[in-house]
């Protein structure tokens, strides 16, 4: 594997591409930090969940910045979900709203 030697992360002991995997996985998915681990454990790479938390707050930020500006812009027609569950025996109303593409918004964008 070639390894390219970026400036953020000299005087790491892992190459750059192990570190920002990881930090992306952790990211990108709702994974935890033992799970980061253990899914790199199973591609040979050994490295233990305190580190994956240090490359996290040290290079997330910009991991989580770009993964923002990647998402697809919302539509512009939203329409809102209704579900009626019942629990217990009463009724509860769940609401949601959908843009034309099916997409949920962001925390951000209510």
């Amino acid at each position: 594997m070639k390894s390219t030697h970026h400036p953020r992360y000299v005087r790491h002991r892992f190459p750059a591409e192990v570190i920002s995997h990881a930090v992306w996985l952790y990211f990108r998915f709702p994974l935890s930090l033992r799970m980061v681990e253990e899914m790199l454990a199973a591609r040979g790479i050994l490295v233990s969940h305190e580190t994956v938390r240090q490359w996290a707050l040290k290079f997330g930020q910009s991991f989580a910045t770009q993964m923002r500006r990647r998402l697809p812009a919302a539509g512009d027609k939203w329409h809102l979900d209704e579900v009626v569950i019942s629990i217990a025996g009463r009724k509860h109303w769940l609401w949601r709203a959908v843009d034309q593409h099916g997409m949920v918004p962001s925390d951000e964008l209510i």
